[in-house]
């Protein structure tokens, strides 16, 4: 038995899944052993090829394997490679060790070399790490222990994700904001607060966690509209005015179908740009991940190729439009003239690009990673907004779920920033229709 191997009452087999989705997991482990299995290493070696997000995971991992590997001969292979040499922002005191026994490729090579690592460290516990649902179930039926891959997740319960709005009781005209009860999270740069007789955002938080809040526009109706568009309720008037906020640089509106995320967003960025000439134009852009089966590839330019993955922005654009006094023709004309200061982009484009004096939407935000988002969001350059758009209860991207996603992650790390703001969206506003089928099926 190699040094090292029985020092430590567990011993975890990386599954490919979990190098794929974090290079660094190799190094979250702290001071337990890890073990590769011959299988992972010709799975990655099959995977390295192309410009997508795995793909570049992939080749990062190998980079950390080479630097590891480097200098290595046999008896240091047997004694276990030390990983904090390489580490990234981490220090573990665990050891790699690779299984070299198999030729075969896939979850059976991988299960059966766990099961194997098993059996020769007994009573070690080994532990089977993977994004990969089905081989966890496999290998849990077969009696090894298999776990999800937690280092991750951005909250141990979704429930636990800001919601970027209170009630505070009592709170009146000319009252200052009393203390958030015991128990309850201290407020938040731009959180949004309301109480029966007044709504308002929070302009300050002082050391002490006192919060000073600026009354926030009337966008319902009977008060301003935006674009032609009233909120229909107070989340939408709080959205309203954090996307129309020159101060707020980054806003993220989280919620189900039909709850107005798009058109809020839309309509602020045509008001912003048309009306106040604050941006130059509208970038949309979302992760295209089909909902059911892939129809192959899309002909045509770059936004061209885009089209199809923007609906909702189309349909909202006929909202936005209006019917015009003109008749039809004057609706086609606006929706032409509107057209002219949208730009399409694609997320695979971004790399490398900076947006200046830009109003960045992204929908569908929720199925994108935490590196993804960090790519996109440093793309913005001076006087450019970034509106991220999701419902992370429809995540469509493999081994992301909701505590995971990258849309998770921005507003829980955005949170504190004076300059970004959030809400979540609960009640839908499509139809009575659409409002019972959400309820009912």
């Amino acid at each position: 038995m190699p040094a090292g191997e029985g020092a430590y009452p567990r011993a975890y087999v990386l599954d490919t899944s979990v190098l794929m989705h974090e290079p660094t997991a190799l190094f979250r482990f702290e001071e337990h052993d890890l073990y590769l299995p011959a299988a992972v290493l010709r799975e990655l070696d099959a995977a390295k090829q192309g410009v997508s997000e795995e793909a570049r995971n992939v080749r990062q991992v190998s980079r950390f394997l080479d630097a590891l590997l480097s200098g290595a001969g046999p008896e240091e292979l047997d004694a276990g490679l030390p990983l904090s040499p390489v580490a990234v922002g981490e220090r573990p005191s665990g050891r790699l060790y690779f299984l070299r026994d198999g030729g075969d490729r896939g979850d059976d090579a991988i299960l059966a070399a766990a099961l194997a690592l098993r059996e020769r460290l007994s009573p070690a516990t080994v532990v089977l790490v993977s994004k990969d649902i089905n081989l966890r179930i496999q290998a849990t039926v077969a009696g090894l222990r298999a776990e999800d891959y937690h280092s991750d997740q951005v909250l141990d319960d979704v429930d636990l994700l800001y919601r970027g709005m209170r009630e505070v009781p009592g709170w009146d005209e000319g009252m200052s904001l009393p203390a958030p009860p015991e128990g309850e999270a201290g407020y938040a740069p731009a959180e949004c607060v309301y109480s029966s007789g007044r709504e308002g955002i929070i302009t300050a938080v002082s050391a002490t966690g006192e919060a000073e809040a600026r009354a926030v526009g009337d966008f319902r109706s009977g008060g301003d509209s935006v674009w032609g568009i009233h909120a229909r309720n107070r989340e939408q008037n709080f959205a309203l005015n954090l996307l129309l906020d020159p101060g707020i640089d980054f806003v993220s509106l989280l919620g189900p179908a039909g709850t107005g995320k798009t058109l809020l967003a839309l309509a602020a960025g045509l008001a912003q740009t048309f009306d106040d000439a604050r941006y130059r134009e509208i970038v949309m852009t979302r992760a295209t991940v089909a909902i059911g089966e892939d129809i192959g590839y899309l002909p045509g330019t770059e936004e061209e190729k885009m089209t199809p993955w923007m609906g909702a922005l189309m349909d909202n654009l006929e909202v936005l439009a209006g019917p015009g006094q003109g008749g039809g023709w004057h609706q086609a004309a606006t929706r032409d003239v509107l057209q002219s200061r949208i730009r399409i982009r694609s997320l695979s484009f971004m790399r490398g690009r900076t947006f200046l004096d830009r109003y960045l939407i992204l929908d569908e935000a929720q199925n994108l990673t935490a590196k993804q988002m960090k790519t996109l969001i440093t793309r913005a350059g001076p006087g450019t907004k970034v509106v991220c758009l999701g419902n992370i209860g429809q995540i469509d991207t493999p081994y992301l779920t909701e505590t995971t996603s990258g849309l998770t992650y921005m507003v829980d790390r955005f949170r504190s920033w004076p300059h970004a703001g959030h809400i979540t969206l609960q009640r839908g506003e499509r139809s009575r229709l659409a409002d019972y089928a959400s309820e009912v099926l």
